[in-house]
């Protein structure tokens, strides 16, 4: 090989070290190596100060730059003369021996192709390669390279070679030189190529990334060392690809947001000036863009460490602004955040809430599910991070209309509530902090929804009492939880046992049915029970086939049903059902079908049979548990609870379970527990043990003779002088679990009839409860020495005679423990009576008449049946809520519901118009209960078209739900029993409709017939009925209606058939009738199902002579109706708005609709004539007034008309009250009507009836005139209007609704003209 020409001294001869021989392509490869190796070690001895042998070796410098050696093939003497060239750089340094540019530029590729040679540590070469990279990296050889012009290649180059070789097997040392040696290029050079800074940015990319963690580390570090050079390089590349949208600038353009996130995370500074651009970003018109920036912004503003947030406020406030984006992936992507945002960085949860609140309203039902999946992420990380606010928000979602997002905030909750709750992993104050949540979770089996009530007892069963527990565990975990539930949800928990228990009647109906021989009435019957079991299931229709093919399966496998019936027996225990369920699922999965839905059905099925919590070693568990807190003893302070709240509810818990588990309390040891519950002092704990004992002690006598022995005294004395409700029990129990059960009643009654005294009425409760409930339960054996004591005593003596005097304090409600004796006395005297005649069952001695004429006075008397004025307000509002609930009560009974003639069936219906806000509440609450038990008759429903008058919106409401729900129980009825369809005269819904109509046309304030006012009234109760009649047009029920309408205008009412004017009042309310149905429905023309039966107890037979075609409505009534017209404003300035188009109904846009979140649109059906939207969802127990408020109504008066929101149990949507303003009942007229003030007897009828009730010689039909109380203060004000067999509450706020939009002005002069007027006198048949 030629040598080129180099620079050679003046001799022009290569020196060579001592003892190196001359290097030539003539030698071999090997010889080679070994001489350079001598040439290195001088080198590598030499320094910068030895002039002389710089001098003398400057030839052989130049001679190792020659293209023998640097292209050289092998890799050795390269390596080599590599090490060389580093010497020579570090010993001619400052100023290179190499003049030539591209000298310069081959030299350096060359030693940077052999710093690869790092790349294997175990080479033997390896030191050799570190030597180089030690040598040029200390010397900074690579500097010289700025001069060049090309330099940038030869950096590019060398940076791609060190993060490619870099890997796990280098040392510290080999890392430090390697970013020396980088770091000074970027810190010492002019500025950094977009080229360059690609080779370092490209290891930060995850994919680079994932590939080399060593030299992703390694960019790193160089960034973090030359962050102040390096920013500026970097953000004129963001800029670029950012602002600009250059994208072409660089080949990592489409990994900004991936550069910007590891760049954030290993140095914020290197962003500086970065951030601003993606404000910018955030902007985008783009989606998708937003979209990205917003991952990236979520990811550096919820890392761990991160304080962008408190450093760039507005780039956070601008991201804040996302969660409102109208792009749905980039506000899921804000939700997504938001949970690591809370657990990394709880400062900022503040700024978080608004906007989760806002976003736990979105229309899109992933984003709600995902706000609750955020906040319970965080919660349970740590309880602090969340706060009460965004734990409310969860709280809301578990009423959302979506199945998805209540199951996830159901589950999420009970999470929490096991974590803190019951684990107890956080301390006292986490536990307190979600204590709500157990009451939360039980308040949701109120929904109607099955799949609710299911995840309901899931949870139950798995995080608020887990069934896996050992037993003493389970049930102290039971034992504490029952006495720390809110009331609501104790009934909700009962509820559940109450429903699994009949869902295990059913099954255990069901296993009989298979055991009895086939038939077409047994498969009818088999069918009918599969229907019921169905609908206890997830998606009824299709747990309806899975039951069929279940119950085919129970008819085929012997061993199967065997096997279900020992998990419904009484006797199954925990453990059993355990194994018998495991065994169930066996027999029916599939393994070939891996996902088996008629297998998960049935799951369903046998989790809510199976008893996993309650058997007989729970129950005594529970019993010890009780011993415990009676002893004191137990940890009932550290469970936070008070012993005696304990003990309590531990007894309540029994006695719920005494229903539903009465086979597991049979124990000796249980018993005598219970027997010194008995003996405590507090009255609830006995009452409750002895219901226990009423429910559970059937085998006591025969078993237990011992505990027998010690029970029969104490029930005797509690019979006698327990409290009512435990004499209640204490009789019931006596009758229901001993053989001799006539001797031992007759051993408590003897002594109880003879000590009747009614001068000492605090001694008479007890005994008159006692006395009651024996004669309802043995009336063969004390039925006669009953009707003495009715007749002397009860009535003569008792109920006809006044010995004190009530307070006279104007208020007409007072709380239980301010009721005098004496009306206490007389209140359950009346019960006695109603207990006596329902244990008689007949009406032989004509008994039940008496006692209805003396109901009648009490009610036409308003409560103070002598008259002689002793009595208080609030004791006569005690005495008529008792009467009209005997009437009610006895109407029960179907031998007595035949005698009440139409006048007292009347008078007791006015009960729910009673100027006492108390005593229409619970009599409107009796009457419903009775109604959806199906015991009461129909007519009793139509008793809530009165409630459309009443002054107080929460009446109203409860009433319509009232309504809402009988219906549905009848019609669902009807459709569960073929047999119902021959009882449709007393069960159909449509059929309350005569009833309604006789009754409005009897009311005392329909006076005057053609009075707009008064129509007004009647077509309000009109509509209260039939809106929720109409809702659905089911079988053409709307003409079904008006056909059964029309009817009723070709009979006469049965009350008083020959008078021309109760006749007419009753064909205007049908005219108001067909009125109403005609504007309300465009069906009402269709052919009507079936011909109507109309009750001849209020409606004579249609005479075929008689065609009534008059219309009873004038022209101008029609209008009024249909239209309305502007009624005065009252004083408080109550706005009627008058319908604006006949027909339709103004829209009112409430705040609710503009939210765009998921809010409901629903709201009461429109009708043509103007349908006022009455108020949903309200629960039945809510009242708006206290029980002991005297004034209800004043309160509503000055309270502006509008609601709180309420939430649908499917929607978090907010009914705004504003659009119903218009829409409220029963505003209430301040003037008396004619007539309608007392009645007069006539005097031969004012006789003794035969049980010794002598009538009022002036009975009064109503309340006092407001006449006779002018400016009375101490009234109610509800108490200052006039009478009509009830009260009349104060104007309020709220405008009339129904079907009208005003009512018709007034003039002065005619109502101080009715003011004055005496009012007239109506005669009542009282012996009838």
């Amino acid at each position: 090989m030629e040598f080129p020409q180099q620079q050679k001294p003046a001799d022009g001869k290569i020196i060579y070290p001592p003892g190196v021989k001359e290097i030539t392509d003539k030698i071999t490869n090997d010889e080679v190596v070994k001489r350079l190796k001598m040439v290195v070690k001088t080198f590598m001895d030499m320094d910068q100060d030895s002039e002389d042998e710089k001098q003398q070796y400057l030839p052989l410098a130049l001679h190792l730059a020659s293209e023998f050696f640097l292209r050289n093939p092998n890799k050795d003497v390269r390596l080599l003369v590599a090490c060389c060239l580093a010497d020579i750089f570090r010993i001619y340094a400052p100023e290179a021996p190499y003049t030539s540019h591209d000298k310069l530029k081959d030299i350096f590729l060359f030693i940077t192709r052999q710093l690869k040679g790092l790349e294997d540590t175990k080479s033997p070469q390896f030191n050799r390669y570190f030597y180089l990279l030690e040598n040029i990296a200390w010397v900074k050889s690579y500097n010289i390279c700025f001069e060049l012009e090309d330099c940038n290649e030869i950096f590019i180059q060398l940076f791609k070679t060190l993060f490619s070789v870099i890997n796990n097997s280098h040392n510290q040392k080999v890392h430090m030189h390697m970013l020396d040696l980088m770091s000074s290029i970027i810190m010492e050079g002019d500025g950094v190529t977009q080229e360059l800074l690609d080779s370092i940015l490209i290891n930060l990319i995850p994919a680079h990334k994932n590939l080399n963690k060593q030299a992703f580390d390694l960019s790193k570090v160089l960034l973090k060392r030359t962050v102040q050079t390096i920013e500026t390089c970097i953000a004129n590349f963001f800029n670029q690809v950012l602002v600009l949208g250059k994208s072409s600038v660089s080949d990592l353009s489409e990994h900004v947001f991936d550069l910007i996130q590891e760049l954030f995370a290993i140095d914020p500074p290197l962003l500086l000036s970065v951030m601003p651009q993606l404000e910018f970003k955030l902007k985008s018109n783009d989606g998708e863009e937003r979209l990205a920036v917003v991952r990236l912004l979520a990811k550096l503003f919820g890392a761990k460490d991160s304080e962008l947030a408190t450093q760039n406020r507005p780039l956070w406030q601008c991201f804040l602004g996302r969660f409102n984006d109208i792009h749905v992936p980039v506000r899921l992507e804000c939700v997504k955040f938001a949970s690591h945002c809370l657990m990394n960085h709880p400062d900022l949860a503040k700024d978080l809430t608004e906007f989760l609140k806002v976003r736990s309203h979105d229309p899109e039902e992933a984003i709600r599910h995902d706000v609750i999946v955020t906040i319970i992420t965080a919660g349970k990380k740590d309880l602090c991070l969340v706060n009460d606010q965004l734990l409310g928000f969860v709280r809301e979602r578990t009423l959302d209309k979506r199945w998805r997002v209540r199951k996830e905030a159901m589950m999420g909750l009970a999470q929490l509530h096991k974590k803190y709750c019951l684990h107890h992993e956080a301390g006292k104050d986490a536990a307190q902090k979600v204590s709500w949540i157990k009451d939360k979770l039980l308040h949701i089996y109120y929904q109607n929804s099955i799949d609710d009530k299911l995840l309901v007892e899931k949870i139950f069963a798995q995080y608020m009492v887990p069934h896996n527990l050992e037993t003493e565990e389970k049930m102290k975990c039971l034992y504490y939880l029952y006495a720390c539930l809110d009331p609501n949800a104790v009934k909700a928990l009962n509820e559940m046992w109450k429903c699994q228990n009949m869902l295990r009647s059913q099954v255990r109906e069901l296993l009989d049915l298979h055991k009895q021989p086939t038939s077409e009435a047994n498969s009818a019957a088999m069918f009918g029970k599969l229907m019921t079991i169905a609908k206890n299931l997830p998606d009824p229709g299709k747990a309806q086939d899975f039951m069929k093919k279940f119950n085919q399966v129970l008819g085929e496998d012997e061993k199967l049903r065997v096997q279900l019936e020992l998990l419904i027996s009484p006797t199954c225990s925990c453990k059993q059902a355990d194994v018998c369920v495991r065994e169930i699922t066996r027999k029916l999965a599939n393994p070939k079908q891996p996902t088996n839905p008629f297998l998960e059905m049935v799951k369903f099925l046998l989790e809510r049979i199976a008893p996993v919590h309650i058997d007989s070693e729970a129950i005594s568990a529970l019993v010890k548990l009780l011993n415990k807190s009676i002893e004191g003893t137990a940890e009932d302070e550290e469970e936070g609870v008070m012993p005696d709240a304990a003990i309590r509810s531990g007894l309540e818990l029994l006695k719920v379970l005494s229903f539903t588990h009465p086979t597991s309390f049979h124990s000796a040891e249980t018993y005598e527990s219970l027997l010194q519950c008995l003996k405590m002092e507090d009255e609830k704990v006995a009452e409750a043990a002895i219901q226990i004992f009423r429910n559970t002690g059937h085998k006591i006598e025969t078993e237990l003779p011992q505990i027998r022995s010690t029970l029969i005294p104490i029930l005797h004395q509690k019979a006698k002088r327990g409290t009512p409700h435990q004499a209640k029990q204490a009789v019931h129990c006596i009758h229901a679990i001993f053989h001799n059960k006539e001797v031992q009643l007759a051993q408590i009654f003897e002594p109880l009839s003879r000590s009747l005294n009614a001068d000492v009425p605090e001694q008479l409760i007890t005994p008159l409860v006692s006395l009651g409930h024996i004669s309802m339960l043995a009336p063969d054996q004390f039925a006669s020495p009953m009707k003495s004591i009715v007749a002397n005593f009860i009535v003569k003596d008792l109920l006809m005679n006044d010995r004190s005097v009530g307070n006279k304090n104007g208020k007409l409600w007072c709380p239980d423990e301010e009721v005098s004796p004496e009306v206490l006395a007389k209140v359950h005297a009346i019960k006695l009576l109603v207990r006596w005649l329902l244990g008689m069952r007949n009406n032989q001695s004509k008994s039940a008449n008496s006692t209805l004429r003396l109901l009648s006075a009490m009610l036409v008397s308003e409560g103070d049946l002598t008259e002689q004025k002793k009595i208080s307000k609030s004791d006569m509002s005690r005495l008529r809520l008792a009467a009209g609930g005997a009437i009610m009560k006895l109407s029960q009974e179907p031998c007595y519901h035949d005698i009440i003639t139409p006048e007292q069936f009347q008078l007791s219906a006015l009960v729910i118009n009673d100027e006492c806000y108390q005593v229409r509440q619970i009599f409107a609450q009796k009457v419903h209960v009775a109604l959806v038990k199906l015991q009461l008759p129909l007519e009793y429903m139509s008793i809530f078209s009165l409630c459309a008058k009443d002054p107080v919106k929460e009446r109203r409401a409860h009433a319509r739900q009232c309504l809402l729900k009988n219906i549905s129980v009848r019609r669902e009825y009807i459709k569960q029993n073929p047999m119902a369809h021959e009882k449709l005269l007393s069960l159909l819904p449509e059929y309350v409709v005569p009833y309604m109509i006789h009754l409005l046309a009897h009311d005392p304030d329909f006076t005057k017939p053609q009075d707009f006012e008064q129509l007004r009234d009647i077509k309000e109760c009109l509509w209260f009925m039939l809106e929720v009649l109409m809702t659905k047009n089911e079988n053409n029920s709307h003409a079904f209606l008006k056909k059964m309408v029309d009817n009723i205008k070709q009979t006469k009412d049965a009350q008083a058939p020959d008078d021309p004017k109760t006749n007419e009042k009753l064909y205007i309310v049908c005219d108001i009738a067909l009125f109403v149905i005609v504007n309300k429905s465009t069906t009402y023309h269709l052919e009507s199902p079936k011909d109507p039966v109309l009750p001849t107890k209020f409606f004579t037979a249609p005479d075929k002579d008689f065609i009534n075609d008059k219309e009873y409505l004038s022209l101008e009534a029609r209008t009024v109706l249909l239209t309305g017209k502007p009624k005065p404003a009252s004083v408080l300035g109550t706005v009627n708005k008058p319908l604006s188009v006949t027909g339709k109904r103004p829209y009112n846009r409430t705040a609710g609709s503009e939210t765009g979140s998921n809010v409901s649109g629903h709201s009461e059906p429109s009708s043509p004539s103007g349908n006022k939207g009455r108020e949903q969802g309200t629960d039945a127990s809510e009242t708006g007034a206290s029980e002991n408020e005297e004034n209800p109504v004043i309160l509503l008066s000055v309270t502006p008309a509008k609601t709180e929101p309420v939430k649908n149990k499917e929607v978090n949507s907010e009914q705004s009250a504003t659009g119903n303003d218009s829409a409220e009942r029963g505003k209430k007229r301040a003037a008396p009507a004619d007539g309608s003030e007392n009645m007069h007897q006539s005097p031969e009828e004012n006789q003794p009836d035969e049980v010794g009730a002598p009538v009022p010689p002036k009975p009064r039909r109503g309340r006092p005139p407001k006449s006779q109380t002018p400016g009375s203060t101490e009234k109610s004000s509800e108490a200052k209007t006039g009478g009509r067999g009830r009260k009349r509450a104060a104007p309020t706020l709220e405008s009339p609704g129904g079907l009208e939009a005003a009512n018709v002005k007034v003039p002065k002069q005619q109502k101080d003209t009715e003011a004055k007027k005496t009012p007239a006198q109506r005669q009542m048949d009282l012996q009838r």
